[in-house]
């Protein structure tokens, strides 16, 4: 190696004294600023201090002053965070080699950075200052430096290199064992960390945290006791934050030991990583509880694990499904059972959560899939399980109780090893039930029959035989009707029945639909004497109709006697009765009798429909008994009070009839054409012409009567026979129900003859016959044609068929009017029932809101509509109310729909239950409701879907994360037929998420 001169070193020697004599000079006399600028810098003034260095460094000739100048400029750029200040440190290594300062700035950079706890900063300064020399002293301080900036950045394996460099040192020593072992303990080389903190346990500063490790590596080796030991010595020396860690080691390791009453209080007190716990500490919690028998607590453990899906998870759902059965809340043990079986990581306890699944959806209903369906996928999956014969005895029973008939009759068609006679009887006679309840008669049939051809059950063959002679009765079948009823009556069984106590009253309005009038009123009478419990509305009905009937069988007294049992109960219909009554008195010759009755009738109901009907009636009792001025003043009584009655033209044209039979011939002349002018196209028309050409013929005036005549253009003298002949014609085909031929006859009358006296009955005929073939859209104009003339006898049947055709045609607008008249006209009660809940349905469809909740009102207000139009009314009075934002009234209407209505209209009505308790904090009942809408309607899918989302609610309210969680994501999985149901589910799925997110690590909010 080359030397040099020991001239050279003392010329170094000799020219760093100049140097520092030199400096002095400077001081004292030029260049003052570098030491005012050094002083800022050791002030920590840097960036002062920087802009004096870089004047002096770009002043001075001196390039010792320039190079440290250069130096410090760079260190002050480096603590102010500058852009550059790296560069600028790079470039006064460069530019000066031969500063005294080069070989220390690297490491004075790094020790600044290291100084301020910027490890990162700190090492890229250390690895520049690598190869640097220095004494043994130095480097010990640079590998320890540079051992912890690795070790910070979690670079452990070259950390560890520098570190046991200097695991001897006096100085390092022990911290660097410390660190060795730290990292040890994070990779799981607990034999090493202990070797390494077994050679530091005597240091009293890091002794303290030795504890912490030393007791969570015995716990990860398995060493329970020495664990619990040391975390125990450690709790009351420790941070928050290590305490926490401490109770979980504890908790764990009871926990691990099975002594779970003293893991509980340890394990409670872990404050989790970050604040947050996750799904495998809510696990040990909750299982500790369990096995402790507190089955609450452990549910509200459990029940925080969402979205697990592990072997954990699956453990945790069943032990979580047993503690909702040992607390009884089975709805929720369903949930919890189901998703433990659908796991696998454990096929034990998979099979398990399967059986208990498939018993609990046969016991308290499924929203998700039939109780049917549940245990025939159970005896797929597990067909060789112990408990075989079970499931399938409840498969066979769930058929009913699900009242998911459907479902239930295509697995008992399709797949013989279950397939049982006498179920398929009693599923097919309650699908049938439902289908009659739903107003879907014809299906009803089918499956009605398809009930009765079993014979297995005779209970059921005998309520078959009944609800299908209902539906015979409503299709106008009324022979077929009344055999079915007395097959009924003569089956063994029929008395078991909740059907027998009424089937006398059904049969006898089956004879009194048929007119054997005799026949019904030996029912009727019948019924009336029987044991059976009738209400007060089918008691009054019978009495009625046993006055009707012996009233059409000319039996007078006795049908007197019947309504005035019908008059004595009061209410609704005692007008009918009061005037059935006085009609009576006439065909037994108490004529004063009648005519009293009449006048009473007339005083007692002016509201009355049958009000016309009694005038009308009094006046002719008057003409008949030769008290025409009387009856005449009845007749105009009549027009006065009811001007739109059928009556009119009838009563006008017997005013004039009664003129003429007393001589009165220009007052009968002028009552007569006021008819023909009024009512043209009518019989009574007709008989006013043929009436006022008589008073001509006396008056030798035919002239005057031919003049008159012509401006009739209903009247054709020379065509009168043609006329009735071509309209008797056809009218005998129609008597002798050949259709056929009697449209075609009605047809030709009303195009040959288009002003003749009977176009007005011809159209009718039509309409009835087209209607009859099921042809409502060729039976509909000629509805329409009658409905938009005078008021007839015809009017109110025809204003119902086209109201019903226009309903079904959802031409509301149209319908509308026609129901506002007959609800005004209509002589029978049923037609004024059927207006008003059609209105108020069509109003419903047109959004008119108040106009749906009057009528609905109205409907209500009758007390003889049945229990099927009631749970409608309530129904649009409480749709309406929702779609008002009057939820109070929708709240009580939906209650009342509860109390009578079944199938859908029932569903619908549960669901709002379900919303209001809800709504109301009760969320315990408004699960009840939820769980009876799935248990016993569950074939009304969106309904259950929607009461799955408020149940969901409901368990998020109550804190059950996993129940509410599991059924929303359910409902988002099974019921995509449903988009804005599941897009409501996707919502709260997301809020739920993002409130358990908020104490639970392992969920992930919802990214909806």
């Amino acid at each position: 190696m080359y030397r040099q001169p020991k001239g050279f070193i003392v010329f170094l020697l000799l020219g760093s004294a100049y140097l520092h004599a030199q400096e002095s000079t400077v001081y004292t006399h030029d260049d003052k600023d570098y030491y005012k600028a050094l002083d800022l810098y050791h002030q920590n003034q840097y960036q002062a201090s920087q802009l004096l260095f870089n004047k002096v460094k770009g002043s001075t000739d001196n390039q010792s002053l320039e190079a440290s100048s250069a130096y410090y400029a760079a260190n002050a750029a480096i603590r102010t965070n500058q852009l550059g200040a790296d560069q600028l440190m790079e470039d006064f290594v460069t530019k000066y080699p031969t500063s005294t300062k080069r070989s220390s700035a690297y490491m004075d950079v790094a020790d600044y950075y290291f100084d301020q706890g910027k490890y990162v900063d700190a090492l890229q300064w250390l690895d520049r200052a690598e190869d640097q020399s220095r004494s043994i002293s130095e480097q010990e301080e640079f590998n320890f430096k540079k051992g912890y900036a690795l070790f910070t950045a979690k670079k452990y394996a070259a950390s560890k290199q520098y570190l046991e460099r200097i695991s001897n040192s006096d100085k390092y020593g022990s911290q660097a064992k410390y660190y060795i072992g730290y990292m040890a303990y994070q990779g799981d080389d607990y034999s090493e960390a202990t070797q390494y903190f077994d050679q530091v346990s005597t240091n009293q500063e890091l002794n303290s945290k030795l504890s912490y490790y030393q007791a969570d590596m015995n716990f990860k080796l398995g060493k329970f006791d020495e664990a619990i030991s040391l975390a125990k010595g450690q709790l009351s020396n420790s941070d928050p934050n290590e305490t926490s860690e401490l109770n979980k080691i504890i908790g764990e390791s009871y926990f691990n030991k099975e002594q779970y009453q003293e893991a509980i209080p340890y394990l409670k007190q872990y404050k989790g990583k970050n604040g947050k716990w996750n799904n495998t500490d809510f696990y040990q919690l909750g299982y500790a509880y369990y096995k402790q028998g507190d089955y609450e607590s452990a549910i509200g453990q459990f029940n925080k694990i969402v979205d697990g899906n592990n072997a954990v998870a699956q453990n945790a759902y069943y032990h979580l499904a047993e503690c909702y059965l040992e607390t009884n809340k089975k709805q929720q043990a369903l949930n919890a059972f189901r998703n433990a079986s659908q796991m696998n990581f454990d096929q034990q306890i998979q099979s398990d959560a399967a059986l208990n699944y498939a018993r609990l959806s046969y016991e308290i209903g499924n929203p998700y899939e039939s109780a049917p369906i549940v245990l025939t996928n159970y005896l797929k999956k597990y067909p060789n399980s112990k408990n075989k014969q079970e499931i399938q005895e409840l498969l066979v029973d769930s058929y009913i109780t699900s009242k998911d008939y459907d479902a239930a009759l295509e697995l008992l068609e399709s797949n013989k090893n279950f397939s049982n006679k006498t179920t398929y009887q009693k599923v097919a006679f309650y699908r049938a039930l439902e289908l009659f309840n739903q107003g879907s008669y014809d299906q009803a049939k089918e499956y009605f029959e398809k009930s009765l051809k079993e014979q297995q059950d005779m209970r059921f063959t005998a309520r078959a035989l009944y609800w299908k002679a209902q539906v015979n009765y409503i299709n106008e079948n009324y022979s077929e009707a009344v055999l079915g009823w007395k097959q009924f009556s003569q089956n063994a069984m029929a008395s078991q029945t909740p059907e027998y106590s009424n089937h006398l009253y059904d049969l006898a309005y089956g004879y009194f639909k048929l007119k054997d009038y005799d026949r019904a009123a030996t029912n009727f009478k019948a019924y009336l004497n029987s044991d059976s419990q009738k209400d007060a509305a089918h008691q009054k009905d019978s009495y009625l109709r046993l006055g009707d009937s012996q009233f059409a069988a000319s039996s007078y007294w006795p049908a007197m006697e019947a309504y005035n049992k019908a008059i004595e109960m009061g209410g609704q219909d005692a007008d009918y009765a009061h005037f059935q009554k006085a009609i009576s008195y006439g065909f037994v010759d108490r004529t004063p009798k009648k005519i009293e009755e009449l006048d009473s009738f007339i005083d007692r109901f002016p509201n009355s429909t049958l009000a016309d009907d009694a005038l009308y009636e009094l006046g002719n009792t008057y003409i008949n008994n030769d008290q025409a001025a009387k009856g005449v003043e009845v007749y105009q009584k009549l027009y006065r009070q009811y001007p739109m009655s059928s009556f009119v033209s009838k009563a006008k044209l017997k005013e004039g009839l009664s003129y003429y039979n007393s001589g009165q011939n220009e007052k009968a002349l002028t009552q007569l054409k006021s008819v023909t002018t009024q009512f043209p196209n009518t019989p009574e028309a007709l008989q006013a012409v043929a009436t006022a050409k008589q008073i001509y013929v006396d008056q030798g005036n035919v002239a005057a009567y031919a003049e008159w005549v012509k401006g009739l253009d209903f009247v054709s003298v020379s065509e009168n026979e043609l006329e009735s002949a071509s309209f008797e014609s056809a009218e005998r085909q129609f008597v002798q129900n050949k259709s056929k031929s009697a449209i075609k006859g009605f047809e030709n009358y009303i195009s040959q003859f288009p002003n003749g006296t009977q176009v007005l009955k011809s159209h009718f005929y039509l309409g009835q016959l087209y209607y009859k073939d099921g042809l409502h859209d060729k039976a509909l104009p000629h509805y329409q044609y009658v409905v938009d003339q005078n008021r007839s006898e015809f009017s109110e049947e025809s204003a119902v068929r086209a109201a019903e055709i226009y309903m079904d045609k959802a031409a509301y607008n149209k319908a509308v009017p026609i129901l506002k008249t007959l609800e005004k006209v209509a002589d029978f009660q049923e037609n004024i029932i059927f207006a008003q809940s059609n209105i108020m349905k069509a109003s419903y469809q047109q959004k008119d809101y108040p106009q749906t909740i009057s009528y609905a009102e109205k409907v209500l207000a009758n007390s003889k509509v049945d229990d099927r139009i009631k749970s409608d009314a309530h129904v649009m009075i409480a749709r309406s109310a929702m779609e008002t934002g009057n939820q109070a009234k929708a709240k009580e209407a939906y209650a009342e729909v509860q109390k009578i209505a079944t199938g859908k209209l029932a569903a619908e009505a549960l669901y709002y239950d379900a919303y209001f308790k809800n709504k109301d904090g009760e969320y315990e009942a408004s699960n009840a409701s939820a769980q009876k809408l799935a248990k016993d309607y569950a074939s009304y899918k969106e309904f259950g879907a929607k009461g799955l989302v408020i149940m969901a609610k409901n368990f998020s309210a109550m804190d059950d994360a996993f129940q509410a969680t599991y059924i929303l994501q359910s409902v988002i999985d099974n019921f995509g037929q449903f988009p804005e149901v599941t897009q409501e589910a996707q919502v709260e799925l997301a809020k739920v998420k993002e409130k358990e997110a908020q104490r639970n690590s392992s969920i992930a909010p919802s990214q909806n």
